[in-house]
């Protein structure tokens, strides 16, 4: 446990398509933690960082980081080697988070519902539908909605992005059957499932990188203006999935929501991300506010319950 004064290093950048979200996470981290009392290191994370953390001796590492590398339990298993307490899962929860198709498994041995998948290839999702349309192509293990296809029923071929030469996301893809309805999400903060969030993407067609991360990309509606058998339901299988998947400190569990006029009701968690957004527009610290913790104080929070497995 770090107490105020004591020496954090906010590990952020890193070398994954999402270096530039864990970046813009990482700074007003930094900067709160700062106002807070903490004696903060900012660390642009690059292939010598165990060397660098060696020679820094931080208390407390808080992971900023995004995508692989920094929240698929690769940084969290360098930590734990150099005996440094670090904020958010630890090695497993992280790797099992990342991996959609075998989070998908955990959460639907513990009652929380999870939309039909399969595993396929990229050459595979190519040729021909692997599913029959409305359906999701994803890359396994990315977050950010990097990768992230929608296939309609009016689509003849699947899209034409999985043939690009370019493609950076991985040969390894999961389809997975498209649900209508909102997009909503949930944070549980240690054993707590705070509010919901409503999502409405703002001129694109599902909640993307542009909706998550540019100025008036969508629009948060907090509370959730949905039944409150719904709302307990969804907090309910938050933080079932948060257990489940073995988290600790702050995770973010996204659902769809099937209440259109013709809709069937329908309720899926599609999702648990274990190194949730801070950046400005991010979900975590508008539903953290909503429920009486400033910033700083959810940061601080997540610095004082930092820990290593062993």
């Amino acid at each position: 446990m770090a107490g105020k004064g004591q020496h954090v290093a906010v590990l952020m950048g890193g070398w994954s398509s999402e270096r530039p979200v864990s970046l813009a996470t990482g700074e007003p981290c930094a900067d709160a933690l700062e106002s807070a009392g903490y004696r903060v290191t900012r660390v642009d994370v690059d292939r010598s960082i165990a060397q660098t953390l060696s020679d820094l001796k931080p208390d407390v590492a808080f992971n900023a980081l995004h995508g692989p590398f920094g929240e698929d339990g690769t940084i969290q298993g360098v930590l734990e080697i150099l005996d440094i307490p670090y904020t958010h899962s630890g090695v497993m929860a992280s790797a099992l988070a990342m991996n959609k198709d075998r989070a998908k498994v955990v959460m639907a041995a513990a009652g929380v519902p999870v939309a039909k998948h399969r595993l396929t290839t990229r050459e595979q999702a190519a040729k021909s539908h692997v599913m029959v349309p409305p359906y999701v192509i994803k890359p396994v293990a990315e977050g950010s909605s990097f990768g992230v296809l929608i296939v309609s029923e009016d689509m003849e071929h699947p899209p034409q992005e999985l043939f690009r030469s370019d493609w950076p996301y991985g040969d390894d893809l999961m389809a997975e059957r498209y649900v209508a309805g909102r997009e909503l999400t949930c944070a549980v903060m240690g054993d707590v499932a705070l509010g919901i969030i409503d999502i409405v993407p703002q001129g694109q067609a599902f909640y993307d990188y542009d909706a998550k991360y540019a100025d008036g990309g969508s629009e948060h509606i907090l509370p959730a203006d949905i039944p409150s058998d719904v709302y307990a339901r969804i907090q309910s299988y938050s933080l079932a999935a948060h257990q489940a998947l073995g988290c600790r400190g702050v995770t973010r569990a996204d659902f769809r929501f099937d209440d259109q006029p013709m809709g069937t009701g329908e309720l899926i968690c599609l999702e648990v991300n274990t190194q949730p957004g801070m950046t400005p527009t991010s979900l975590v610290p508008e539903i953290a506010a909503h429920a009486g913790h400033s910033f700083e104080e959810l940061v601080s929070w997540m610095v004082e319950d930092a820990s290593c497995q062993r």
